[in-house]
C-alpha cells in the first residue's frame, strides 16, 4: 500500500514539477514605446539578432549579423619582445616592481602601435524603418517580449482600428520575420527602409525587394573587409506594393509578413571568400517558400527544443501584473519573486538567442550592439566576461550552446602558437584577455592591463566542465590536443621564484588590479596558481581516462605537486597576490582570486573551512555594489558560501534600475532587463542567472548539494531540469525552505550521492545509504589542494558549516528516481 501511494505521488510530483512554467509568467511587458536602446527588446537566433523598438509611428529594427566585424584576418602578436620579458622576470624576482611595470609598459604601450591592433570591434548592419503614416496619434498600448516563444509583439489602437506587429528571429529559417495585421482590411499601409551608419554602405530596390548592403571600417591598421548585404521582401494579403529607388511602399493591406535575411562574406577566421548576395538570397528564398503559420510554429518548436527543459516557480504576487520596467522600479521594496523567475529565464533566452551551434560565441554584448566602436569593442574579454557568458550553459540544460565556445577555441590553439612561441619561446598555445572575430592572442591594452596570458588556462575549464557534465568521452578526445596545448605553455613557461622555489607564472596580473601605485605586473598571483591548478589536473584526469599520453601527464603532474598554495593574509583575507600585499580599502570589481571559490571547486565549506573564512572577509571587505558582471559574480560567491540571503541581496542591488550614464561602476539593470556595466553588457545577466541556480543547487564538491542557499524570500517554490555533474537532471519542490518532493534523472548512470539538511529524510522507491569515503562517480572526483599557508596576523574566528548529511544511491542509465521529504 506505501508503494502504491509513493508511485502515486511520484505522478503528482512529475505534475507538479515540471508544469512550472504554466504557472511563470514569462513575458517582458510594457505599456509605451522604447525611446532609446536600452529601452527596445530583443530577439535573435545565434546569428542574426534584433532591437525591436515598438514606435506606432516609426518602428526601428536594429540590426546585427554576428560575423560584422571591423578589420580583416590577421593576429596581433608582437615582435622581438621575449628579452623584455626575461628582464621583467628578473626585475620582479627581485623585487623592483615599478620597474617591471615600467618596463611592461614600454614593451606593450597602452595605445596599439602602428604595426599591431588591439582587437578589432563588433559593429551593427545598421536598422530597418517601418513608418506608418496616420499612427502619430494612438492609444491601449502595448509591448512585449514572450521569451516562452521567442516573439516579440506590440500592439495599439490609432484611428479606431486595431494594429498588431509581431516579431522573432527564425531558428527555422534564419531570417528575422515580421508580421503586420489589423482588425479591419485594407488597413495597412507603410514605407520600408534602411540606413547604415557603416561609411561604405548603399541601398536600392530591385525584383521586389530592398536591399541594403555594406563593408565593415578600417580600425587600427586593419582593412575592413567584411561585406555584408541584407534583403527585406514583403508577402502581401491584399493591397499593393509600390518601389521607389530605396524604398518598399505597401498601401492597403489586409495583411503583411516580411522576412529579412542577412549575410556576409565571412566563412571562417583567416577566409572571407563567400558569397554574401548569394548566401542571403538563398536563405530569404527558402523561407519566403513557407507560410508565416508554419514559419512561426518551426521556430516556437526549435526554440522550445532548449527553453523548454527548465521551469522554475518561486511564487507569484500582484506585483507580476505590472509593466517590467516599473516592477525593476519597485523591486528593493515589494516582494516579486516571478521577477526573480523571469531575470532567470530571461538569461536562459539570450543564450539560445545568441550562441547557437555552428555560429560564433556570445561576445560582450551577445549578438545586440548599435555602434561601430561599442564599449570595450564588444569583443571577448576572457579574464572574467566570455567565461561568465557560458556559466549557465551546463546547469541550466544548454549544453549544446557551449558549442561556439568551443570552436572558437579550436581556433585560439592555432592562433596561440604563435603567441606562445615568439612571445614566450614556448611549446603549445596562449593567448591574453582579449579576442576577436580574428582570433588575436597577442597583448591588447598594453602592460597595464594586457600582459596577462591566462586566457588559454581559463577558457580551456569550460572543455572539462562540459565533459563532466556530460561524460561525452568523443568530445574530449576530440578537444583533447585543445587541452594538452594550453598545458604544454604553462609547462614551459612556470618559472621558479627564488624564495619557496615554487613555479609560478611570470610575468602575469590579477586581472586589472594594483598591488602598488599603477603597479599590476607580478608573478605567481592567486589566481594563475589556481587556474594552473585546475587546468594540470585537468589535462592528468583526461589522459588517464582517455588511456593516452601518460609521460606527458607525468610531467605535468611533477610540476602540478610544486604550484604554491593558496595564502592566508594579514588581513585574515585570501591573499591576492604572491606576498601579502592586499589593501583592506580596496573595492576593485575584480576579486580574481575567488576564482577558487566560484567557478572552480578549491574552496570549499566542508574541506577547506579556512579558506571559506579568508574569501568570506574578502568578499565582504570589497563590498557588494559595482559594475553589472561583477555583481552577478559576486551572487555565484555568496551562494558557494552558502548565504543565501546575501546572495538575494545582491540579486536585488543588480535588480534595481541602471543610471543613465554611460560610464561607471554602478551596474544595475535597464528597463529592457539587460545587464548594466554600465554600459550595457551581457555578462550581468548570465552571471545572475548561473548565480540562481547555484541557489538551488550545487555539484562541484562531491555529492549533489540541493537547496544550499535558500533566501528566505524564497521560501516555496518548484524547480525542475537544472543539471547536475556527471549527467543528472533534477527537479525539486520545496515548501518553508525544506526539500518536499525530489526527482533524479540519470542520463550516465553510476553512484549518485545526495547532500541535504539534516533534519531532511527522503523515501522512495530505492534505498538511501550511508556514504563510506568519497563518492565512487568519477565526475565527481575531487582535487586535493594544500594546506593553505596563514599570516601570523590573522585572526581567524573559525568557520561553521551547516549541518548535513549524506546519501548515495546507485542508477541505471535513462531512469528517474523519485522521492518524498519525510
Amino acid at each position: 500500500m506505501n508503494r502504491i501511494k509513493i508511485i502515486a505521488g511520484c505522478l503528482l510530483l512529475y505534475i507538479s514539477v515540471f508544469q512550472g512554467n504554466a504557472q511563470q509568467k514569462l513575458k517582458l511587458q510594457y505599456d509605451t514605446p522604447s525611446t532609446n536602446w536600452n529601452e527596445a527588446l530583443p530577439i535573435g537566433n545565434g546569428r542574426l539578432g534584433a532591437m525591436v523598438f515598438g514606435n506606432p509611428q516609426k518602428e526601428e529594427l536594429q540590426l546585427n549579423e554576428e560575423t560584422v566585424w571591423a578589420g580583416e584576418p590577421g593576429n596581433n602578436v608582437p615582435k622581438n619582445v621575449y628579452s623584455n620579458i626575461e628582464e621583467i622576470r628578473k626585475l620582479l624576482f627581485a623585487g623592483r616592481n615599478k620597474e617591471a611595470q615600467d618596463l611592461a609598459n614600454k614593451t606593450f604601450p597602452r595605445q596599439a602601435p602602428k604595426d599591431l591592433n588591439y582587437g578589432m570591434p563588433y559593429q551593427t548592419v545598421g536598422s530597418l524603418w517601418i513608418e506608418f503614416p496616420g499612427h502619430e496619434n494612438y492609444t491601449d498600448y502595448k509591448r512585449d517580449l514572450d521569451i516562452e516563444k521567442a516573439v516579440s509583439s506590440v500592439s495599439y489602437k490609432a484611428n479606431g482600428i486595431t494594429y498588431r506587429r509581431e516579431f522573432f528571429a527564425s531558428f527555422s529559417d534564419d531570417v528575422i520575420i515580421v508580421k503586420l495585421t489589423a482588425d479591419k482590411k485594407k488597413s495597412i499601409s507603410f514605407s520600408l527602409s534602411a540606413t547604415s551608419p557603416q561609411i561604405v554602405s548603399n541601398f536600392k530596390t530591385q525584383d521586389g525587394k530592398l536591399f541594403f548592403e555594406g563593408t565593415t571600417g578600417d580600425t587600427d591598421n586593419k582593412t575592413g573587409k567584411v561585406k555584408f548585404v541584407g534583403e527585406a521582401a514583403c508577402t502581401l494579403k491584399g493591397g499593393s506594393l509600390i518601389t521607389t529607388a530605396d524604398k518598399l511602399t505597401v498601401k492597403d493591406a489586409d495583411e503583411v509578413v516580411i522576412r529579412i535575411s542577412i549575410a556576409t562574406n565571412f566563412k571562417n577566421y583567416k577566409d572571407l571568400s563567400v558569397n554574401p548576395l548569394e548566401k542571403a538570397t538563398t536563405i530569404l528564398a527558402k523561407a519566403y517558400k513557407k507560410s508565416y503559420a508554419e514559419s512561426y510554429q518551426n521556430h516556437v518548436a526549435a526554440y522550445q527544443k532548449y527553453f523548454n527543459r527548465v521551469s522554475l516557480f518561486l511564487g507569484d504576487s500582484p506585483q507580476s501584473n505590472k509593466t517590467t520596467d516599473v516592477r525593476i522600479k519597485e523591486f528593493a521594496t515589494s516582494y516579486d519573486p516571478q521577477l526573480v523567475g523571469l531575470y532567470f529565464q530571461f538569461g536562459r533566452y539570450l543564450l539560445i538567442s545568441s550562441s547557437q551551434p555552428g555560429n560564433q560565441p556570445a561576445n560582450l554584448q551577445g549578438i545586440w550592439n548599435h555602434k561601430l566602436n561599442p564599449a570595450w569593442d564588444s569583443k571577448y574579454t576572457v579574464n572574467i566576461n566570455t567565461e561568465m557568458n557560458y556559466w549557465p550553459a551546463e546547469i541550466t540544460n544548454l549544453s549544446e550552446m557551449h558549442q561556439p565556445l568551443f570552436s572558437m577555441l579550436k581556433d585560439l590553439a592555432e592562433t596561440g602558437k604563435e603567441s606562445a612561441s615568439e612571445m614566450y619561446h614556448a611549446r603549445g598555445w596562449n593567448m591574453h584577455h582579449n579576442t576577436d572575430l580574428w582570433r588575436m592572442t597577442g597583448v591588447v591594452d598594453g602592460g597595464f592591463y594586457g600582459l596577462w596570458p591566462m586566457g588559454g588556462a581559463w577558457l580551456t575549464q569550460h572543455l572539462w566542465q562540459h565533459y563532466l557534465y556530460t561524460g561525452d568521452k568523443a568530445f574530449l578526445k576530440e578537444y583533447y590536443p585543445v587541452l594538452k596545448g594550453a598545458a604544454q605553455f604553462y609547462l614551459d613557461v612556470l618559472q621558479e621564484e627564488p624564495e619557496n622555489k615554487w613555479l609560478v607564472v611570470a610575468p602575469s596580473m590579477s586581472p586589472e588590479n594594483t598591488y602598488e601605485s599603477s603597479v599590476g605586473v607580478s608573478a605567481g598571483t592567486t589566481m594563475d596558481n589556481q587556474l594552473v591548478f585546475d587546468l594540470f589536473n585537468n589535462i592528468i584526469d583526461a589522459s588517464k581516462i582517455l588511456k593516452t599520453d601518460s609521460r606527458f601527464a607525468d610531467s605535468v603532474a611533477v610540476a602540478l605537486k610544486r604550484l604554491p598554495p593558496m595564502q592566508i593574509g594579514q588581513y585574515s583575507q585570501l591573499q591576492e597576490w604572491l606576498h601579502d600585499l592586499d589593501k583592506p580599502n580596496d573595492h576593485h570589481r575584480h576579486i580574481s582570486h575567488l576564482y577558487g571559490l566560484f567557478p572552480s571547486g578549491q574552496i570549499s565549506p566542508f574541506r577547506t573551512p579556512q579558506l571559506i573564512e579568508a574569501a568570506k572577509n574578502t568578499l565582504i571587505s570589497r563590498g557588494d555594489v559595482s559594475t553589472g558582471w561583477s555583481m552577478g559574480w559576486k551572487v555565484n560567491w555568496w551562494a558557494r558560501l552558502l548565504d543565501g540571503n546575501r546572495a538575494f541581496k545582491l540579486i536585488k542591488d543588480q535588480l534595481s534600475p541602471a543610471p543613465l550614464e554611460s560610464k561607471g561602476e554602478s551596474g544595475g539593470t535597464y528597463p529592457n532587463l539587460l545587464d548594466a556595466h554600465p554600459p550595457f553588457q551581457i555578462d550581468g545577466n548570465f552571471g545572475c542567472t548561473a548565480g540562481i541556480t547555484e541557489m538551488l543547487l550545487q555539484s562541484y564538491d562531491g555529492a549533489i548539494y540541493l537547496l544550499p542557499a535558500l533566501p528566505d524570500d524564497f521560501k516555496s517554490g518548484k524547480v525542475s531540469g537544472l543539471k547536475a555533474r556527471g549527467g543528472f537532471e533534477v527537479g525539486m519542490e520545496w515548501e518553508n525552505g525544506k526539500l518536499k518532493q525530489l526527482i533524479i534523472k540519470s542520463v550516465l548512470g553510476g553512484n549518485c550521492r545526495l547532500r541535504l539538511a539534516s533534519d531532511v529524510m527522503l523515501v522512495g522507491e530505492v534505498k538511501l545509504e550511508q556514504p563510506k569515503g568519497e563518492n565512487t562517480n568519477i565526475f565527481y572526483n575531487v582535487n586535493a589542494i594544500k594546506d593553505p599557508l596563514i599570516s601570523e596576523k590573522a585572526v581567524l574566528k573559525g568557520y561553521q558549516s551547516p549541518k548535513t548529511k549524506l546519501y548515495d544511491f546507485n542508477t541505471v542509465a535513462g531512469k528517474s528516481y523519485v522521492f518524498e521529504a519525510k
